[in-house]
C-alpha cells in the first residue's frame, strides 16, 4: 500500500513540474519543445496526427503564439504490467489558451509521459479545443 501511495504522490509532483515546464516552453520557447518528446512521440492536435519529435516541433512552430492558463490537473501512474515496468504516467490538463489577439478558448490535453533517466518525455500527447456542440436541425 505504501508503494502505491508513493507512486501516486510522485505522479502528482511530476504532473505539476512537467506541465509548468511544458506550457512555459510551448508559450515562450517553442523551438525547443522537441526536448519534451520521445523521438518516436505522437501528437494528436485537434484531429491532426503527427509522429516524431522533429515533426511535432515543426507542427507546433506553425501554430500562432499562445498563452496557456491551467485550470485543472490530474495524474496517475500507469500499471507496471501495461508498460513492462517502465515508470510511466498519465497526465490530464484542462485550461484556457489564448492565440495571439483572439479570445481565450477552453482546452483539454492528455499526456502519457515516461521516465528517461532523470527527465520525463512525452510518449503520447492529445490536445483538443473544447468547442460547444452545435445543434443539428
Amino acid at each position: 500500500m505504501n508503494d502505491t501511495k508513493s507512486r501516486i504522490d510522485q505522479a502528482c509532483r511530476v504532473a505539476e513540474d512537467f506541465t509548468k515546464l511544458y506550457y512555459d516552453t510551448l508559450d515562450k520557447r517553442r523551438h525547443i519543445i522537441n526536448k519534451l518528446y520521445l523521438e518516436t512521440g505522437v501528437l494528436s492536435w485537434n484531429g491532426n496526427g503527427v509522429i516524431g519529435s522533429k515533426k511535432i516541433v515543426k507542427f507546433l512552430m506553425d501554430l500562432p503564439g499562445t498563452d496557456h492558463t491551467i485550470t485543472t490537473l490530474d495524474s496517475q501512474p500507469i500499471l507496471d504490467s501495461a508498460v513492462n515496468g517502465q515508470t510511466t504516467l498519465m497526465i490530464q490538463v484542462t485550461g484556457t489558451v489564448k492565440y495571439q489577439d483572439k479570445s481565450p478558448k477552453t482546452f483539454q490535453q492528455n499526456f502519457i509521459v515516461t521516465a528517461q533517466g532523470d527527465k520525463w518525455k512525452t510518449v503520447s500527447d492529445c490536445f483538443r479545443l473544447q468547442e460547444p456542440l452545435t445543434p443539428k436541425n
